[in-house]
């Protein structure tokens, strides 16, 4: 089998994964609802109702503008609030592999803010920061950055020794071999990183959208609960459902491409 072939095969069986993941949530959805039949009708609503309250309903054409314009916003402040936590993961990362009393001395604070949950973090956010792009650019920055820390600093530790000791010999310091040395290496590590947090993007997102901006799915999703608006409500969790799995999928999908053609491809 070609290279091309191979890759062709490893993406075809990933998105094939991710396709069954989708359904097996969609069955665990429908048996919920069958295993308690308090929640519905009023309340609960199938995968079914929701497709008709998007696409076959009188006013789903109305429904699906409203959810899909909310849906744009949503996808906006996700990807500002992962380019932003990746964006400092690797800084950091990069800082604390080079020197390792700063990683001695800032990662358990690090992980000690990370201990503190987003929501009660949220009113501080935004009295500093105020409302908008800077509260999203935070929240979404805060959910990525600490699990894309430990896996992109592992990738980078984890560069093989032989070729420091060749730059070091030509008289290469420890940034050049960061650069030329463990950064090419830790390339699995950056996408595992993205994978992981391309889902906590979507969810910083959203509770600074449902705390801070009022605006997007996370301000649906508020509004629709105390309205007793139960088909806005379930269509706007089925909506950020498939875009996670969807921007998952992107990501995997560039990940098979990328490590193919720089012959690290993973069985």
């Amino acid at each position: 089998m070609t290279a091309g072939l191979a890759s062709m095969w490893s993406v075809a069986r990933f998105l094939g994964s991710l396709l069954m993941s989708f359904v097996l949530i969609l069955v665990i959805w429908w048996l919920f609802l069958l295993a308690f039949p308090d929640i519905g009708p009023i309340i609960g609503r199938t995968p079914g109702d929701v497709f008709a309250y998007l696409f076959t309903d009188p006013d789903a054409a109305q429904a699906r503008s409203e959810t899909f314009a909310d849906l744009w916003i949503t996808l906006t402040d996700t990807a500002i609030g992962f380019v932003t936590g990746m964006v400092a993961a690797v800084a950091v990362a990069a800082v604390f592999v080079v020197s390792r009393p700063a990683a001695q001395t800032f990662m358990p604070i690090a992980m000690l803010l990370r201990s503190v949950p987003l929501v009660a973090m949220t009113p501080l956010i935004t009295l500093v920061v105020g409302r908008g792009v800077a509260v999203v650019a935070v929240m979404g920055g805060i959910v990525v950055f600490f699990p894309a820390l430990v896996l992109i600093m592992t990738g980078l530790a984890n560069a093989p020794r032989q070729l420091d000791d060749v730059i070091s010999v030509y008289g290469g310091g420890r940034w050049t071999a960061l650069r030329r040395a463990a950064i090419p290496s830790a390339v699995p590590s950056l996408f595992g990183a993205a994978k992981v947090s391309v889902p906590g993007a979507i969810i910083g997102a959203t509770v600074a959208e449902w705390l801070g901006t009022n605006k997007g799915l996370g301000a649906t999703l508020q509004q629709a609960l105390p309205a007793a608006a139960y088909d806005q409500l379930w269509a706007s969790v089925l909506v950020i459902t498939v875009a996670s799995i969807i921007l998952y999928a992107v990501v995997g999908v560039l990940e098979t491409v990328v490590l193919a053609q720089m012959g690290m491809q993973q069985e």
